[in-house]
């Protein structure tokens, strides 16, 4: 479009305010993100189940306690302009949530307080929970900015 018969304070007018695309486009990453992690955190939730029996390796875990169904969730980090999700570390730091998703070697007690060394076949639930909301989050972004 040519200027061609504009004021200088008309043309000035039609030119992008480049710190408020920028707020609009920060506080739709934000709402976006959260939403999107909120979708994942619910996902995986969903995936732990309780039950009596342990859980087979590549099914999602079994949660006796209650404590990791609990204790997941999703923050926003501005830094990374990013969102983190998954289960927060709790007293002690056994590796659990991680160990349960990927697999490999922990340390457990037994009854008589004796330690041995175990490998644990992944049972994953964050991956297949991140996986199955993904393809959901282009039409989260449809139209966010405003």
């Amino acid at each position: 479009m040519p200027f061609i018969g504009f004021r200088i304070d008309q043309a000035k007018g039609l030119f992008f305010d480049r710190q408020k695309v920028q707020s609009a486009v920060n506080r739709a990453e934000r709402r976006v993100l959260s939403k999107f992690g909120s979708f994942v955190r619910q996902d995986s939730k969903q995936r732990i189940r309780r039950r009596k029996r342990s859980s087979s390796p590549g099914e999602s875990p079994t949660n006796r306690t209650g404590l990791l169904k609990r204790h997941i969730y999703f923050v926003f980090s501005p830094e990374t302009r990013s969102v983190v999700i998954g289960p927060v570390l709790l007293n002690r730091s056994t590796g659990a949530p991680e160990t349960l998703e990927h697999g490999g070697e922990t340390t457990i007690e037994t009854m008589r307080r004796q330690s041995i060394r175990v490998e644990i076949e992944a049972r994953p639930f964050m991956g297949p929970a991140f996986q199955q909301e993904l393809p959901k989050l282009p039409a989260l972004w449809r139209d966010s900015v405003t």
